[in-house]
């Protein structure tokens, strides 16, 4: 990368893109160059407009472009003795999740509750614990993201490659990712697919809500019936898009909201299945398949429903 100074501004630096960074994340890209800059900071950075490229704001999501400018503006970074590395316990709980490795791409089961990312006040996440366990690995990346209380397959990229071949994948629609969740109620008939266009909202509070919405971005989503219950549907559900909460808003949408779900669920149905033992989000990503980013041949992995689920389906054929 090439990189000078702003004689205007002291401190600020303006650091060219070359191809080994094209295709990252703005905010992952400041996270290794910021190193000890807490991931709370680098998007005031970005949300104040603090850090531009081209001379323009960009959202932390913008993925760069070889030949961008971008502006650092000058940071005090913590010493790298003050970062927080992850209980011993999420680490071995990291370890044993591991379901598939190679030299290009990495998959994990990851664990309810535990993000994909620090932030929000979070001091770490599953990548930032795959750092903390792989100091060696001098690339990983997330290929995509889960909620935090979603388990199952994530996908982590070793190397620059292998990420922008997996995001083009991903954009063509050539990665086909399969859920498990359980819904309220009995479900009708067979197989549905739901085209509903989802929008995202921030209310007064500050929560990130997402709406069924004519004016937002198109969402695609195949529900297909697995088992039934007497109060309750076990279904798969395969993505065609992969918008934020999309699976929840959809199920919400077809009065078959997810148990467990605090924020787009059905309280009643919700304590009930507390009762039986579920103490978290019913949905799991169960599958994915795709091509090999390196090799072109094909990958069908599978991620096991966690006990905690299996239990609750066992009560409820009782």
């Amino acid at each position: 990368m090439i990189q000078e100074r702003d004689t205007r501004a002291p401190g600020v630096e303006w650091v060219e893109v070359d191809e080994g960074a094209e295709g990252q994340r703005i905010d992952n890209f400041l996270t290794t160059r910021l190193k000890g800059v807490p991931r709370s900071h680098l998007y005031r950075l970005l949300r104040k407009g603090e850090v531009r490229v081209n001379r323009k704001r960009i959202r932390p999501e913008y993925r760069l472009q070889s030949g961008d400018l971008v502006r650092i503006p000058p940071v005090r970074s913590a010493a790298p003795a003050a970062a927080v590395r992850p209980a011993e316990g999420t680490v071995q709980r990291i370890r044993e999740s591991l379901i598939y490795e190679d030299a290009a791409l990495l998959v994990l089961d990851k664990p309810s509750g535990l993000a994909v990312h620090g932030g929000s006040g979070l001091s770490f996440g599953a990548i930032e614990a795959l750092r903390s366990i792989y100091p060696e690995y001098r690339f990983l990346e997330l290929v995509h993201r889960l909620d935090r209380e979603t388990s199952g397959c994530l996908m982590v990229a070793k190397k620059r490659s292998a990420l922008r071949a997996l995001h083009e994948a991903l954009r063509e629609g050539r990665v086909e990712k399969t859920y498990l969740a359980l819904v309220r109620g009995a479900w009708t008939g067979g197989a549905r697919r739901i085209d509903a266009a989802l929008r995202k909202n921030v209310l007064k509070s500050g929560e990130r809500v997402v709406r069924v919405d004519g004016e937002g971005k198109s969402s695609v989503s195949h529900f297909e019936p697995v088992a039934r219950y007497s109060e309750a549907t076990l279904v798969r559900v395969r993505l065609e898009t992969g918008r934020t909460h999309q699976i929840r808003v959809h199920a919400a949408h077809l009065g078959h909201p997810l148990a467990g779900d605090e924020k787009y669920g059905d309280e009643e149905f919700n304590r009930r299945l507390r009762e039986l033992g579920l103490k978290r989000l019913f949905l799991h990503a169960a599958a994915l398949r795709l091509q090999h980013p390196q090799t072109g041949e094909p990958l069908e992995l599978e991620a096991p429903l966690p006990p905690e689920l299996e239990r609750v389906l066992e009560k409820l054929k009782r």
